[in-house]
């Protein structure tokens, strides 16, 4: 199933997950329409706050940022259940971000180019990995969402005015996107 992707304004956005149990209903079922969603709207993340759901699950796909075709085949497809970052080391680097609860909006964000992360698999087994580069970054970003925090929160004072006008138009429901969204107070 294919969820609507919640846009920019919606107050779930800027929640705090909570913790999943073990026996959350249709847990695999969730994942695997996660995956379908993030797809189908051709992200390499997706956290369970961008489909109305404050818990602390997301997923994601690095292969589309691998050109060559064996590199493909190391990218990183994970989903992530209950995770906590542990560590975040290794200079800073920035890389022109979006969200797909942001459509149409991509600017420069710093992070450092190393995460340590706990986390459980979908078989339930905890894990500890370090991961780099961009991996790590896709990791940052989408744990960010399960913690209430947008790629825009990260950019200074007066980038947030500039952009002011047009994440106002997102919360409207007034943005093009290729796939389904729900808009907070919007029918669409």
């Amino acid at each position: 199933m294919i969820y609507p992707i919640v846009a920019y304004g919606d107050p779930v956005l800027k929640a705090k997950g909570k913790d999943i149990p073990q026996d959350y209903p249709s847990l695999q079922k969730l994942i695997d329409d996660m995956y379908e969603t993030m797809y189908n709207a051709h992200g390499v993340g997706l956290a369970a706050p961008q489909i109305g759901k404050s818990i602390r699950l997301f997923v994601i796909d690095s292969a589309p940022f691998e050109e060559d075709e064996e590199k493909k085949k190391l990218a990183v497809k994970k989903a992530f259940i209950n995770p906590q970052i542990l560590k975040e080391e290794g200079d800073e680097w920035a890389f022109e971000e979006g969200c797909l609860s942001i459509p149409g909006v991509r600017e420069d964000v710093f992070r450092p180019e190393r995460v340590t992360i706990r986390y459980r698999d979908e078989q339930w087994q905890e894990h500890e990995e370090v991961f780099d580069g961009m991996v790590a970054r896709i990791i940052q970003h989408e744990y960010d969402h399960i913690e209430g925090i947008l790629f825009t929160d990260h950019l200074s004072g007066f980038k947030k005015r500039l952009l002011k006008g047009r994440l106002t138009k997102i919360t409207k429901g007034d943005v093009d996107a290729d796939y389904r969204m729900k808009f907070l107070g919007a029918k669409r």
